[in-house]
């Protein structure tokens, strides 16, 4: 997705309600809104893809995966935002003040961009690091075939990085992504 447009601030009631009768999505950062822009079809394409991959990695487990209409909101932090792909295994756990956000994801991706990278990277990673929930972090590349990943570790978070010709392991239950099956175009002949 694009880089986040400032709305401005609101309470989070405030924000809920705007939400509500938005008809673009917006993301909730310290009391201030900012309005989602669109992706280009190269990061619809991957999240598409992407999507696929884990839907059917976790074929027999008692996970889902949602897409960006998904609304994840740390609790701590008071951020709420609209991961690209979002993976949580068993019940939905809720926000007490957010009915439509989840608070227990094991894995988030985002696709990266150059609008948004520095963010995903950056100020949204330390947000979602206090998920408590959270296993697997994913980054995909736009400009080249390149997927990293964090891993939770004890306290910590292990890192592993998968270019063409590699695959990368998710979880210690056999969870794989395939690299070059992530950046294969059906459309490039």
């Amino acid at each position: 997705m694009s880089v986040a447009e400032p709305i401005g601030a609101m309470s989070y009631a405030e924000y809920l309600a705007f939400e509500r009768e938005a008809e673009t999505k917006h993301e909730y950062v310290n009391g201030q809104v900012q309005a989602m822009a669109g992706g280009s079809p190269e990061h619809a394409r991957l999240s598409g893809r992407l999507g696929a991959q884990l839907f059917a990695g976790l074929d027999g487990r008692p996970c889902e995966v949602f897409g960006s209409d998904l609304r994840v909101r740390v609790v701590e932090t008071g951020r709420s935002t609209y991961p690209d792909l979002t993976v949580i295994c068993g019940r939905i756990e809720r926000a007490p003040d957010d009915e439509h956000a989840a608070t227990n994801p094991l894995l988030i991706a985002e696709v990266l961009s150059e609008t948004t990278e520095r963010q995903d990277r950056g100020e949204k990673w330390r947000h979602y690091q206090r998920l408590d929930s959270l296993r697997v972090y994913l980054l995909v590349a736009q400009d080249a075939p390149r997927v990293e990943v964090y891993r939770r570790r004890g306290e910590g978070w292990a890192y592993q990085a998968a270019g063409p010709g590699e695959t990368l392991g998710l979880d210690d239950q056999g969870l794989e992504l395939d690299v070059d099956a992530l950046y294969r175009s059906r459309l490039d002949g």
